[in-house]
């Protein structure tokens, strides 16, 4: 759980899992453990060999042992964490170069300054209507309107087969209400949602070819860019971030499928609360912006999360939240 935005598919985090149990374990005892060919298995382990995550023994057959989880994670997030920062730089770069530019309010050369709070919301809306494949956004407060009010058109887009990626700040899934009454409902739908801790700005990409990126909510101040480094910039951006945010999922759905340890006395299927809970547990929402987000007291938040680590038997939240994925609860 969690090593897909480093970019492990969940087959190679499974080998990954299952060679920190078995060290100096072949491909074919490593396929049979889990499910694979030993072909299919000896690719995986060359991939996080590659990767840094293991070792392989000279021999025949090759013998292959995980490297330290700690210190091989740590060097693919530092690795992670340099693209992106790389592609802030860029976009850093060309705003500076745009900015010293002159204000361009010129379409053909790529971007349109908006200082109008009604001119604003009419291109985001715009952005969202002539999208024919995919509405890429950063959702993050402050907001020019309410949270929620454009679910049944974003709805009616779902359904005519319109990807939606959204990436939602701490502080936008802790928006009172929001999750309960717009992100779930939005998930239900379809939207892909992942959760940040923290987003640099507002933003909304509509399909490859134009974006909105509101810059100062208090002046209604926005560009809108069109296609140009700026966009090819930003979009790598987003894919930067979304690779790192956590998927949230809803909280009624059946589980994605049982873990790998047998069910224990106390290992009913959760409640729409329950789940609800772990997946702000997952997402790194401190106390206080869960209970906002669940419209609980922190003393109740407090109380729930210590309930659910003495059910799952763990003594700590990042254990907690290891337990449940392998029973299938996340």
């Amino acid at each position: 759980m969690g090593l897909d935005a480093l970019g492990l598919t969940e087959e190679t985090e499974r080998v990954f899992e299952a060679l920190v149990e078995r060290p100096r374990c072949t491909a074919l005892e490593l396929g049979a453990a889990c499910g694979l060919s030993s072909a299919r298995a000896g690719r995986l382990l060359s991939k996080l060999v590659a990767d840094g995550l293991a070792m392989k023994a000279a021999g025949r057959p090759p013998r292959f042992s995980a490297t330290a989880p700690d210190v091989a994670v740590t060097a693919l997030i530092q690795e992670r964490e340099k693209q992106l920062n790389d592609a802030r730089r860029t976009v850093h770069r060309l705003m500076e170069m745009h900015q010293e530019a002159t204000r361009i309010d010129d379409p053909s050369l790529g971007v349109e300054l908006l200082t109008d709070r009604d001119e604003i919301s009419r291109a985001g809306r715009k952005l969202t209507t002539v999208a024919r494949h995919e509405v890429r956004a950063f959702d993050r407060p402050p907001y020019f309107d309410r949270p929620g009010s454009n679910l049944d058109a974003q709805t009616q887009r779902l359904r005519a087969g319109i990807t939606h990626r959204v990436i939602y700040d701490q502080e936008a899934v802790a928006w009172p209400g929001r999750m309960r009454d717009d992100i779930v409902r939005s998930i239900r739908a379809g939207e892909k949602a992942r959760i940040h801790p923290e987003l640099p700005f507002k933003l909304l990409i509509s399909d490859n070819k134009a974006a909105i990126l509101p810059f100062n909510l208090a002046t209604h101040a926005a560009y809108l860019i069109h296609r140009s480094p700026i966009l090819a910039a930003l979009e790598a951006l987003f894919e930067s971030e979304w690779e790192r945010a956590v998927p949230l999922r809803d909280p009624d759905a059946p589980p994605s499928g049982r873990g790998e340890h047998s069910p224990g006395p106390d290992a009913a299927e959760p409640d729409a609360n329950t789940r609800s809970l772990l997946n702000l547990l997952a997402s790194g929402l401190t106390d206080s912006a869960i209970a906002r987000a669940q419209g609980w007291s922190e003393r109740t938040t407090q109380r729930r999360i210590q309930q659910l680590l003495e059910r799952l038997g763990a003594t700590t939240r990042f254990q907690a939240c290891l337990m449940a994925a392998r029973r299938g609860w996340l």
